[in-house]
C-alpha cells in the first residue's frame, strides 16, 4: 500500500481533535471523509481504516513510543509505528527517520503479556472489567478490538430474506442468511446506503445482538407499544415489522432529532403505526401510565459493548461518567415502568457488558417498591467473544 502525504496529514488532524478537542470519532471521521471532494472511494476507505486503527489501539502504540502523543511530529511516530506493524513498507519521509523496525516490534512482542496494554484500554478499566467478568473479561475485551460485521435486517413489511440477497447480489453485494430471522450477513464492508434498496426501505443497517431486542419483548399484532428511549428508532422499525404495522407505537426520547431521523426511517420502511413524542418533562412520562402492552427501555450505558465499532468510547468513558449512568438506568427502571399495564411486559435492554449495568440494576429494581409490582421472566447476556456486539436483555412482567 502506497502512502500519501496529504491522506496522512488528514488522518492526523482528524486524531488530534478526537484526543486533543474530545470530538466525536464518528463524526470527525464524516467531516474528514466531506472535506476533499476530491478523495475517490480508496482515499476514504484509507481515512476510515486509518482513523479508527489509530484510536482502538491508541494505547498499544503511545506505549511503543514512550508517551501519548503531544505534537504532530508525535502523531507522525504514532501512525509510523502502526503501519510498521501492519508490514507496510513506510515512504522515504523525514517525519519517518526516528523509528526504528527492529525496536518497534521486539516492543510491540514485550508489551503484549500486559493484557490492558495488549488491547488498548486504560488502567482503571481493566480493573473494573476484571472486578466484574472475572475470568471472562480477558476474552472479552480481546474480541472488543476486532472491527465489528456488516449485518443487515431485512424489513419484513417489504421484502423477504431471500429476496434481498437476490436484490443485493444484483448490485454486486456478496451476503448470507444467518440463523436470526430477518438478519443478512455482508463479509466485506462497503457503503450500502446508497442502494436503491436501502432508500426503498428495504433493509436497515443493524448489529445481530441488537436485532435479537424487539423479539425478546414478545410483541403481538395489535398491540399499544412504547419506547421509552428510542433514540433513532432501530428497535421501533424491528417492533413495527414484528408488529405487520398494525397496532400503536409510541416512540419517546429527550432528543428531539434522533425522533426525526425515526419519523424519516419509518417513511422510508413503509411504517405508519409509530409516533414520536419528545420527554420534555416527567409529566411526560406519567401521562403514558398504565397504557402500554409492552414497554422497551433500552437505557443510556456505557456502550462498553460496542467497542468493535465504537473504539472510542473507551477513551471518552470516565468512572464518574459510567456511575452517572447507572443512576440514570436506575431512575428509568424506578419511574418509567408505572408505563406498562397490569399484566403486560417490558424489556430492560444495554449495549453493556457490565453486570452492574444489567443484571444488578434488575436486581436493584425488583428489590425496591416499585419493582415490587414486578416478577422477571428470563434475562439474556450476549458477550463481545460471541462474534457479535455485547447486549443484555431482561424481559419483566407486571403482576
Amino acid at each position: 500500500m502506497r502512502l500519501y502525504r496529504n491522506l496522512v496529514e488528514a488522518s492526523i488532524k482528524a486524531l488530534k481533535k478526537i484526543f486533543t478537542e474530545n470530538q466525536l470519532a464518528d463524526r470527525v471521521v464524516q467531516t474528514t471523509l466531506r472535506s476533499n471532494k476530491k478523495w475517490g472511494s480508496k482515499d476514504r476507505r484509507f481515512l476510515a481504516a486509518t482513523i479508527y486503527d489509530a484510536v482502538r489501539w491508541y494505547r498499544t502504540y503511545y506505549e511503543i513510543l514512550g508517551k501519548e502523543p503531544q505534537s504532530t511530529q508525535d502523531w507522525w511516530k504514532i501512525l509510523g509505528i502502526m503501519w510498521i506493524l501492519q508490514g507496510i513498507e513506510l515512504p522515504d519521509w523525514e517525519t519517518f527517520e526516528a523509528l526504528n523496525k527492529e525496536f518497534i516490534i521486539n516492543k510491540q512482542a514485550e508489551l503484549s503479556t500486559v493484557l490492558k496494554i495488549k488491547t488498548s484500554i486504560p488502567d482503571w478499566l481493566d480493573d473494573l472489567g476484571r472486578q466484574e467478568l472475572g475470568n471472562e473479561w480477558a476474552a472479552c475485551i480481546e474480541a472488543s478490538n476486532e472491527p465489528a460485521e456488516l449485518v443487515l435486517r431485512a424489513n419484513s413489511l417489504k421484502t423477504s430474506t431471500e429476496d434481498l440477497l437476490i436484490n443485493l447480489d444484483k448490485k454486486g453485494v456478496q451476503a448470507q442468511a444467518m440463523e436470526l430471522p430477518d438478519a443478512v450477513i455482508v463479509p466485506k464492508r462497503q457503503k450500502l446506503t446508497a442502494l436503491p434498496s436501502y432508500e426503498r426501505g428495504y433493509f436497515e443497517i443493524q448489529d445481530a445482538s441488537s436485532q435479537q431486542v424487539a423479539p425478546f419483548l414478545e410483541v403481538e399484532k395489535g398491540m399499544t407499544v412504547v419506547d421509552a428511549c428510542a433514540g433513532a428508532g432501530g428497535k421501533s422499525l424491528h417492533l413495527a415489522a414484528l408488529m405487520n404495522n398494525k397496532g400503536n407505537i409510541t416512540a419517546l426520547d429527550v432528543e428531539e432529532d434522533k425522533l426525526y431521523q425515526l419519523a424519516k426511517r419509518a417513511k422510508r420502511a413503509a411504517v405508519s403505526i409509530i409516533k414520536t413524542q419528545t420527554i420534555t418533562s416527567s409529566d411526560t412520562i406519567k401521562n403514558l401510565y398504565d397504557t402500554a402492552d409492552r414497554l422497551l427501555l433500552d437505557v443510556p450505558c456505557s456502550g462498553l459493548g460496542t467497542l468493535k465499532r465504537s473504539p472510542h468510547i473507551k477513551w471518552r468513558l470516565t468512572p464518574d461518567f459510567l456511575e452517572q449512568k447507572k443512576q440514570t438506568q436506575q431512575h428509568i427502571l424506578q419511574t418509567y415502568t408505572p408505563i406498562c399495564k397490569k399484566g403486560g411486559q417490558l424489556v430492560y435492554a444495554t449495549c453493556s457488558i457490565l453486570p452492574s449495568e444489567n443484571q444488578r440494576q434488575v436486581q436493584t429494581f425488583l428489590a425496591s417498591e416499585a419493582g415490587s409490582a414486578f416478577q422477571l421472566l428470563k434475562e439474556k447476556q450476549i458477550l463481545p467473544n460471541e462474534g457479535f456486539d455485547g447486549f443484555y436483555m431482561a424481559l419483566l412482567k407486571r403482576i
